[in-house]
């Protein structure tokens, strides 16, 4: 197993271990926390990750085609740091 199928094991292991035992209600609150958590990282990450791309030297245009996403779909992952409601 390479490292990064064992770092998504943990977060899994994570997950079950969270929830283990609770009530549906309160195990249904849980996740739900510790999703928006993980997307509200992974948001940040692959914003920061677009930033360097851009910084280094790289254009909107052949970030997208390297990430095989849309041109404006790059231009608002760039922008959401500066407008919070995108996010």
């Amino acid at each position: 197993m390479d490292d990064q199928a064992k770092e998504v094991q943990r977060v899994l292991d994570a997950v079950d271990a969270v929830a283990a035992g609770e009530p549906p209600a309160e195990r249904a609150r849980r996740l739900a926390e510790m999703l928006e958590s993980v997307r509200e990282r992974v948001r940040q990450e692959r914003r920061q990750a677009m930033q360097e791309m851009k910084d280094g030297g790289m254009t909107l245009r052949q970030i997208a085609a390297e990430l095989d996403i849309s041109f404006g779909r790059v231009r608002q992952i760039l922008a959401e740091e500066s407008d919070p409601s995108t996010t």
